[in-house]
């Protein structure tokens, strides 16, 4: 199958060639139309992206236009000022100023030895907490959580941990007080910085090859870890409850929506009222099925007790190569077209957010220019911007000087053992 950028591609070389409303129009390595559908303007948003984005004044055909730093900044306010898309802000957060809101990486190591089945091998952990026995000597994940935090900004961290980890292998069991003390160090390293703290169970909606609620272990087992965590971090406000990563192959999206409504509910109901819940979709969390493939409307039916779906964010992942693994050094899309301009409409349309907790590609030109295309869509569409990092760094000079207080991000791959030794 073609890839969308190809597709793209093919299409400006025709004269009458126009991209849709909220399509790309232009930026640094763009082959795909330049002109407009009527009623849209192209508008420049900085050197990687422009985007064709409606007005008044605004005719078919219209060519590639630039805005001014400060225009832009106005348009975009205006854009998400009306309309929520994207990434959830606290019940406490300013006004957007235009800057990305959230920027951090995965802090992975508890989540080692898990497998895309739902099977969790306890002894392949590798605890990113230094006081690990038997070598006493393992990497410094609070120390790189103050590194990130200080140095580039960074302010949520996202906390991959096994379920059979935290339960030592009892299914519906009781936190192990050994193991979730050696997690919960990871855990207030990560607030002791200041910054916002995702508590996420890797278990592709499985426990040893068993779906959640589908043939697998019940509601009420998966609830149970739930809400003992909920009631360990009622109180802090800065921890961001993850369900589940990657649901995959989950027979009904209905059943699997009725499951994350049961864990939502045992959350807020053991006393973590406010903090932020994600909801993670089936299809691994694609953001370019996220609505087709049903899981957009199943979700929306989750609500909190009261009936608000207040700080219930929408989880999405999406990679840049070939196969949406991030497991190949090269990049083949900005996922623009085929992914986040959809689900920005769509997130428009039903006033609903959504967050962007896994991207990536190789440390490649190809992969710098799609992230830096992605990156930049992102931060025109959202209130305020999505961004999840990894492990390999590169400058996108020319996006970030319009966000002075994110100097740099780093390329973004899954956060493996290298990082944090």
């Amino acid at each position: 199958m073609p890839s969308p950028i190809l597709s793209l591609a093919l299409l400006a070389g025709t004269a009458v060639a126009q991209q849709s409303v909220w399509g790309q129009c232009g930026g640094i390595g763009w082959t795909g139309p330049t002109n407009c559908a009527g009623g849209s303007c192209c508008a420049t948003q900085n050197a990687w992206y422009a985007q064709c984005t409606p007005g008044a004044g605004c005719a078919a055909g219209t060519t590639l236009t630039t805005m001014s730093t400060k225009t832009t900044t106005t348009a975009q306010v205006t854009t998400t000022s009306t309309t929520k898309t994207s990434t959830a802000t606290s019940p406490t957060a300013t006004a957007n100023n235009g800057k990305t809101r959230f920027a951090g990486v995965n802090i992975a190591g508890f989540d080692f030895g898990c497998k895309t089945d739902g099977n969790c091998n306890t002894a392949g952990v590798w605890p990113p907490v230094k006081n690990y026995p038997p070598d006493y000597n393992h990497p410094d994940g609070a120390g790189q959580m103050q590194h990130f935090y200080k140095d580039d900004h960074m302010n949520i961290f996202r906390l991959p941990v096994g379920w059979q980890y935290l339960v030592n292998n009892n299914l519906g069991g009781n936190l192990d007080s050994t193991n979730m003390g050696y997690y919960d160090q990871l855990v207030q390293g990560c607030l002791n910085t200041g910054a916002y703290c995702i508590i996420d169970i890797h278990n592709y909606a499985r426990w040893n090859g068993g779906i959640i609620g589908q043939g697998g272990p019940t509601n009420d087992q998966f609830v149970s870890v739930w809400r003992q965590l909920a009631s360990k971090y009622a109180s802090q406000s800065r921890i961001w409850f993850g369900i589940m990563n990657e649901p995959h192959d989950v027979p009904s999206i209905t059943t699997w929506a009725a499951t994350v409504q049961a864990v939502v509910t045992a959350i807020r109901n053991a006393g973590a009222t406010s903090q932020f819940i994600s909801l993670p979709g089936n299809g691994w969390q694609s953001a370019g099925t996220f609505i087709s493939d049903g899981s957009a409307a199943a979700l929306s039916t989750v609500k909190n007790p009261d009936g608000s779906t207040t700080n219930l964010i929408f989880d999405v992942h999406k990679y840049l190569d070939s196969d949406n693994s991030g497991t190949h050094t090269e990049c083949v899309r900005n996922n623009i077209d085929d992914a986040f301009a959809p689900l920005a409409t769509w997130l428009r349309q039903n006033n609903r957010q959504a967050i962007l907790t896994e991207t990536g590609g190789g440390n490649t030109a190809s992969c710098q220019t799609y992230m830096c295309q992605q990156i930049a869509y992102l931060k025109y569409v959202t209130h305020p911007s999505p961004c999840f990092q990894g492990n390999r760094y590169k400058q996108c000079a020319d996006l970030l000087n319009q966000q002075p207080k994110l100097r740099r991000l780093p390329w973004l791959r899954r956060l493996g053992r290298r990082l944090l030794r």
